[in-house]
Formats: C-alpha cells, structure tokens, sequence
C-alpha cells in the first residue's frame, strides 16, 4: 500500500520584529496629537462652543458645498477616470499627470489658479463678468475649489477598480452584441461601484478640509463662504476653546467617513 500523501501547510512568513518599532512610532505620531484634541477640549461648555451660530452656520455650509462638489466629482470623474482606464487616446499619461497635479498642489496655488480663471479679470471670469456671473467671493466658488482639489481622489479611486476589475466581463457581452453605452450601464458600473463609493466618500472628505483654495478664491464672508475650517481658523484668533471643540468635531466626522469607507472596502462588491 502507498503511503498517504501528507499535505503541506503553507509557510506563514511573518515579519522582523524590529519592523513594529517605527510602525509604533509612526502610530503615535498620528494618534497622540488628536489625544491632545481630547484632553484640550472644554467638555462642560463643549456643546454651546459648537452650537453658536457662526459655528453652525459654517458646519450647515461646509455640509451643503461638500456634498455639491461631489456630485460634480461624480459627474466629471466617472468619465474621466473610464477615459484614463479604458480609453486608447495618445497622451494619456501626460493628461493622468495633469488631472492628478491637484493632489501634489499646494492649495492656495490652486486658489490663485482658480482666481486666475474664474475672477473678474479672470481667463474665463472676464466673459462670464459680461453675462453678468459672478463665480469668484461665492458660495459657488467655495463649491468650485472643493470639486478642484477633490476630483483627483475619485479619479484615482475609480481608475483603480476599474483596472482591477479588468475587460473579461465587458469584452464577453460586446460579444453577445451589447453596445458600449449597454455594456457600461451593465457590466462596468455595476462592478466597481464599491470603488465610486469609496472615491465618491473620499471626495466629500476632502471637501469637507478644504481651506486654502477655499480662502483664496473665495473668502471669507459668513453665511457665504466661511466653512467649518475656515470658521476654525477665525476662532483660534479670538476663542481657542471655540476651535479646539470645532476642531474634534471635524474630526469625528472625518473619522466616521474614514470608517464608513473602509467597512465598505472590507465587505466588497454586494
């Protein structure tokens, strides 16, 4: 009789011991500055600290011109992300690099840049200043320098699923005679759109943050254009309790979204 073949157990390959110590130093160095958020924060008055009217006026802001910006991040990085992934034009790299350059740009260089185009003298501004449109100091310049520094975050999330996710699927129903806009609403979406939701939340974040562009193109005028971190920025100057209460509330939302986004990695395509 031939002996039972003994099944070999995969190697578990585990890692250097001396790797956890800058991996420790690298977490305490993210994590003991929002500690001293914490143990900073006014908890007795903390609720009127946030509940003051220019702090909810700006956090109701914040919410409406971040959720704006990626409506037009959905609506312009979907097709540019398909373009970047899918499409066979010549330049593409150079253009990836430009539509990505937001996301190595300092953000008042992209306030200047938005100021450059859409104030009144502006590339563009000049001509929308005849038409009487005014984009520049606006709660709708506030939304166009959100959507600028944040479209990249879409973009590089919904490139990358769609390379992962690959061309099999799509390729088999152009076989079976699909057209390309039938073979994109059935096939393609629906296959990276945990990745549009991902880049979709990460987008909002990013909005969310926003302060140079925001600032430099659009100012700050209450009710109009001062967002929750431009609202942080004014009462460090004036009230520290103020911005250190605004401060942590900014961050559990960003730490919510942060979760929210990776429970929705974690769990994959439904």
């Amino acid at each position: 009789m031939s002996r039972p073949r003994r099944r070999h157990r995969p190697v578990q390959v585990g890692l250097p011991r001396w790797v956890y110590v800058p991996a420790t130093l690298g977490a305490l160095f993210v994590i003991i500055p929002l500690l001293a958020i914490l143990v900073s924060i006014d908890w007795p008055n903390f609720v009127p600290l946030i509940a003051s009217e220019s702090s909810l006026a700006a956090l109701l802001l914040s919410i409406r011109t971040a959720t704006a910006s990626t409506v037009i991040c959905i609506v312009l990085g979907v097709p540019m992300a398909l373009a970047l992934s899918r499409g066979g034009f010549p330049g593409r790299p150079v253009l990836r690099a430009l539509v990505l350059l937001p996301l190595v740009l300092p953000p008042v260089v992209g306030g200047i840049a938005l100021l450059y185009t859409f104030g009144r003298q502006g590339l563009i501004g000049q001509y929308l200043e005849v038409l009487g449109l005014r984009i520049a100091f606006s709660t709708t310049a506030v939304i166009v320098a959100q959507a600028f520094v944040s479209l990249p975050f879409l973009v590089v999330s919904l490139e990358g699923a769609l390379r992962s996710a690959g061309t099999g699927y799509e390729q088999v129903a152009a076989t079976l005679g699909a057209r390309p806009t039938t073979v994109l609403r059935t096939v393609t979406m629906p296959l990276v759109l945990p990745g549009l939701v991902s880049g979709a939340v990460l987008a909002f974040a990013r909005s969310l943050g926003e302060f140079g562009a925001t600032l430099t193109f659009a100012g700050s005028l209450q009710g109009v254009t001062r967002t929750l971190p431009l609202e942080i920025y004014l009462q460090r100057e004036t009230d520290a309790d103020a911005a250190v209460a605004l401060s942590l509330l900014l961050i559990v939302v960003a730490t919510a979204i942060v979760v929210a986004t990776a429970s929705r990695r974690l769990a994959g395509p439904l």
